[in-house]
């Protein structure tokens, strides 16, 4: 039983042997494929229920499903509860009428858990008790108030249904239970057994939840315990790893290959401050990273908040991580990302407590109704320059071809703006709300504040902040294009513009030599070269400049904010794209997030970080990502650990806003493209995500292997 590595160096062996047997199982697919083979609970034999409003629908199906779901308890567990069906695999609501899915779900999401740990799931049904007092309520709001008390009702009755299940055969979990999720956790493990039950029943009606800052949400009832000596380090490890091996139930044996899986936005953010200004970094940090160090458990990606004062401790602990591969801790400037959301208009408190959507997207965890809407930027510069849509393209100078497409990209984010923040909401009986009728969302909606105070749901403007993200994808493409024809046509004068779109239009057919030339004879984005840099600066702020000038006076108070990404889509948008001024041809794979072009990138992890920070990322206020991969050989030993904690102070201090760093060796992902039966555990990081590799399809599996891997030594 040998966890995956990239390193030359075995993973550590911390835990107990039967906690590391069931970790294996689980990885495996043992519980995934049970989740598959009990997909979704059938609403066929429900009463009138054709008849039924959506939101009765939706009430009457999260009550089945707390009744029908199988009860698991596995025998080396020391937290229960289950997200057993597998349907809730697919984002959907895992109940089916007439074999149809009945409701999607919601993602993209952190709901809030604290409450629930301090106070009780209890304390819920006060405040909608208090809340339904108010006689200016309407019908609408009613209605949905009791319908966030039918889903307390719900985990009431899957709750009661794990009381019975351990009543005999598990006494400490059933002591476990008999006090959390309903009152205040008291200890570490009550506390640890409150979060997953929430966690777990979201995830099992279908939803993809993010935990957040996991070590802020335990650390205090871990030092308490510590301190009364009432556990001890190895104990609390042992029972945070249940976490971590209850979070890969969907792993299935045989997952479906396409874009990977582990994509149920579970993620976890650690360090950084609190609102006091405080550093938070505790013994649950420390224990999270010690597990996944172990384990290889890539199904919670993991995003630590570094600034100027974090722990050399906690930096050392992250780049030992990093060094075995996985892609499973990726880093987040804290000081650059506090200083964006106060641009944004969020309080130093409200900042403090930042983490994501389930990629690397930041948001208010249990605050925020966030959507994020990619587009290609490059295809947006295609059709500027007249090379995929007819334009003027009787341009003179590289000014004149940048103004066509500021003009292109303001149009895009105009349309962006008018479809996402305009068109669906109004004004109405003194509030903002959504136009039309929205898809019920009360179990999500009763872990997002501001959803009990305003009596509306999340979609229809309950929580307390609105946020719509544009996400320009292709912008070191883009800056690569500009210097190419910058450099080529207007400069050297090496081909006209006008024969220059004839070459890409025809794929560099019968010019071959001059695109290698082209190619071949120019630093591009990646390489720390000022010449091309500013183009990729100057996209960056104009594309900033853009979405913070969309808003107008009386629209909705949305939050309309920046980010940089492509998920991966540069496979999607492959088909649709052409051949590029910088000597690519049509279907190569171009660049992933900010990060560079795959092959472009030659002078090192420094120079790609360099580029990248010198735009004044503090703008993309949602996010801009960078993916670097590195040689493992590179990282053994003391001076492995030395130069990746270099690495990520120089990101820091240059001014990044969010790197995930990938230590990988691209024989061993060929070898696993031949024999995947031999890497069925071995996860890489995909883009907001990591994915065991075996479970990409091959366009992605060689979108991973083109990234250039780079040598820190």
């Amino acid at each position: 039983m040998v966890f995956a590595t990239a390193a030359n160096i075995e993973r550590p062996m911390r835990l107990s042997s039967s906690t590391r047997n069931w970790a294996w199982e689980s990885l495996h697919g043992k519980y995934g494929d049970e989740a598959i083979n009990n997909g979704f609970i059938n609403l066929d034999n429900i009463e009138n229920f054709e008849a039924m409003s959506d939101i009765e629908k939706y009430d009457i199906a999260i009550k089945t499903i707390a009744q029908q779901a199988p009860i698991r308890i596995c025998q080396e567990e020391k937290i229960c509860s289950s997200a057993t069906l597998g349907g809730a695999i697919y984002h959907r609501i895992p109940a089916k009428y007439k074999e149809e899915p009945v409701f999607l779900s919601v993602s993209h999401l952190t709901i809030r858990y604290d409450k629930v740990l301090n106070q009780g799931l209890d304390s819920y049904k006060k405040d909608i008790a208090e809340r339904l007092k108010d006689k200016s309520l309407s019908d609408k709001q009613k209605v949905f108030l009791n319908s966030l008390d039918n889903v307390i009702e719900a985990i009431r009755i899957w709750h009661s249904r794990y009381l019975k299940a351990t009543e005999n055969t598990r006494p400490d979990l059933h002591k476990l239970l008999l006090q959390v999720p309903f009152s205040q956790a008291r200890n570490f493990h009550e506390a640890l057994q409150s979060l997953w039950f929430i966690f777990s029943f979201v995830r099992l009606c279908g939803n993809w939840p993010g935990i957040g800052r996991l070590d802020w949400l335990l650390g205090d009832f871990l030092k308490k315990d510590l301190n009364s000596k009432e556990l001890d380090i190895s104990q609390a490890r042992e029972l945070l790893a249940s976490f971590f091996i209850k979070g890969c139930e969907w792993i299935q044996s045989n997952t479906p290959q396409e874009s990977g899986d582990a994509q149920h936005y579970q993620n976890i953010v650690l360090s950084g401050i609190d609102s006091e200004g405080k550093e938070i970094t505790n013994e649950v940090t420390f224990l999270t990273l010690d597990i996944v160090e172990e384990l290889s458990i890539s199904d919670f990606p993991i995003t630590v908040r570094l600034n100027k004062n974090s722990p050399l401790e906690l930096k050392e602990k992250v780049a030992a991580v990093m060094r075995h591969g996985g892609g499973i801790v990726a880093v987040y400037n804290e000081d650059l990302i506090l200083q964006a959301l106060r641009n944004d208009g969020y309080s130093e408190k409200e900042a403090c407590n930042f983490a994501n959507d389930g990629c690397w997207e930041v948001q208010i965890p249990g605050k925020t109704d966030f959507i994020y809407i990619p587009f290609d930027g490059l295809q947006i510069f295609n059709e500027a320059i007249g090379l995929t849509k007819e334009a003027d393209n009787n341009f003179s100078s590289i000014e004149e071809i940048y103004s066509a497409f500021y003009k292109r990209l303001k149009e895009e984010i105009s349309n962006i703006y008018k479809y996402i923040i305009l068109e669906p909401y109004i004004f109405k009986d003194n509030s903002w709300q959504s136009k039309k009728d929205v898809t019920p969302t009360s179990v999500i909606s009763l872990f997002e504040d501001g959803c009990i105070k305003n009596a509306r749901a999340y979609y229809d403007f309950g929580p307390e902040y609105l946020v719509r993200s544009p996400h320009i994808g292709g912008s070191p493409d883009i800056a690569n294009s500009l210097y190419a024809i910058e450099k080529f046509v207007f400069l050297e004068k090496r081909i006209s513009f006008e024969k220059l779109l004839e070459c890409l239009r025809n794929n560099w057919e019968d010019n071959e030599e001059l695109r290698l030339y082209i190619k071949n004879n120019s630093l591009f984005y990646g390489n720390d070269e000022d010449k091309v840099d500013k183009w990729h600066s100057r996209i960056l702020n104009d594309f900033a400049d853009i979405v913070e000038n969309c808003k107008g006076e009386g629209d909705c108070p949305a939050k309309f904010i920046p980010g940089v990404s492509t998920f991966g889509r540069q496979i999607e948008w492959l088909p649709n794209r052409c051949a590029t001024a910088f000597g690519y041809k049509k279907g190569d794979i171009l660049s992933g997030n900010d990060s560079p072009t795959p092959g472009t990138d030659i002078n090192g992890a420094t120079s790609v970080i360099k580029s990248y920070c010198k735009t004044d990322l503090v703008r993309q206020s949602c996010g801009a990502a960078l993916d670097i991969k590195i040689f493992p050989e590179s990282l053994s030993g003391d001076n492995g650990i030395a130069s990746l904690i270099a690495l990520m102070d120089g990101f820091l201090k240059l001014g990044g806003f969010f790197m995930q760093l990938d230590a990988v060796d691209t024989k061993t992902l060929l070898d696993a493209q031949k024999n995947p039966h031999k890497y069925k555990t071995l996860s890489v990081r995909v883009s907001g995500w990591n994915a065991r590799f075996v479970t990409l399809n091959r366009e992605w599996q060689n979108m991973i292997i083109e990234r250039n891997t780079q040598n820190i030594n």
